[in-house]
């Protein structure tokens, strides 16, 4: 039986590579294998795992009863390979919602360290990015919650660090920043963005209100979801522009000091409550220009606050930690 978790919104379902197996899927010995050939038995994975039961009702009309699958650990110890799958049978470099509730359930499967940390290694067929992605987790009490920590590591920012092609570069708060054509097409307020890795590509559009920022209705909206597809999706999919790999899409806006409300269209994915890795590059790209300074920074979304804490070292970002919790929901 598929376990689906809750993570500020963000629903994964966890599944062991064996259960995928007894599901009549034939899927490789190992993550590192299962990455390179995820062509032949992703899409089976979604729908065995990921799909509505027959008569169960999809809220806000989502497609799928989560927002991806989770399989692994392929180990009985640390560090622990895992496979992230998004719903459109690509495999996602790192999701920070999704390694907050693949800890949680290592937790309640006796597997995570009582102390210390545990490396997660994240296997994927990205050519451009390192496989597997490493993520140090170490549970941890914030704010009366219990939950997890996670180290991003340092952050790079500009076209150059998502693989974007043809952006003009402008001046932003007194910061270089790009200006993506195709995004300020379709809404001429979302002009200035900031290009942040984070282990994944994402594109932060930086606005003046929240007015600006676009609610999931909008998103998921004909029209606009079209467009938004086209950007953030590689093709065939999408048009795979300004990147021709896909790029995860964020809206921020400053609410205050230190506070960042945000929206996300996920690569692979569309719109999206929350996303850890999307509030991270949020929180990333407002200390790039200017509009908070390094430790604590709350990013809002619609499905709950990330507490993220930045790192400054001479003048230079050199660390993000995202905290998390999660629950099981079925």
């Amino acid at each position: 039986m598929t376990q689906f978790y809750d993570a500020r919104g963000n629903i994964y379902g966890v599944v062991s590579p064996q259960q995928v197996r007894d599901y009549g899927i034939d899927l490789p010995p190992s993550a590192a294998l299962a990455a390179q050939r995820r062509e032949s038995w992703t899409s089976a994975a979604v729908r065995a795992f990921c799909s509505w039961a027959p008569g169960e009702a999809a809220p806000d009309a989502k497609a799928h009863r989560s927002d991806g699958l989770l399989i692994g650990p392929f180990q009985s110890e640390p560090p622990f390979d895992l496979l992230i799958v998004n719903t459109d049978g690509t495999l996602a470099e790192r999701s920070g919602n999704g390694l907050t509730i693949f800890s949680q359930a290592l937790q309640e499967q006796g597997l995570m360290p009582g102390a210390g940390e545990c490396v997660l290694q994240v296997h994927h067929d990205k050519p451009e990015g390192i496989s597997p992605l490493q993520t140090s987790v170490r549970a941890a009490e914030f704010e009366g919650a219990r939950g997890f920590w996670l180290d991003l590591g340092k952050p790079l920012f500009g076209p150059q660090a998502v693989g974007a092609q043809e952006v003009e570069s402008v001046l932003f708060n007194q910061c270089d920043v790009s200006r993506v054509a195709v995004l300020e097409r379709l809404n001429p307020a979302w002009g200035n963005s900031q290009f942040v890795n984070i282990g994944n590509p994402h594109c932060v559009t930086l606005v003046a209100g929240v007015e600006g920022l676009p609610s999931n209705s909008q998103m998921r909206a004909t029209a606009l979801a079209q467009g938004l597809v086209r950007i953030a999706y590689a093709a065939p999919g999408g048009a795979g522009l300004p990147c021709p790999s896909g790029v995860n899409l964020q809206w921020a806006s400053l609410e205050a000091e230190g506070r960042i409300a945000a929206r996300v269209f996920e690569r692979g994915e569309g719109p999206t409550a929350s996303s850890g890795t999307s509030a991270s590059a949020v929180a990333s790209a407002a200390w790039r220009v200017g509009w908070v300074q390094a430790g604590a920074v709350s990013v809002v979304m619609p499905g709950g606050t990330a507490p993220i804490l930045l790192e400054e070292e001479a003048g230079e970002l050199v660390r993000v930690r995202l905290f998390g919790t999660a629950r099981l929901v079925s």
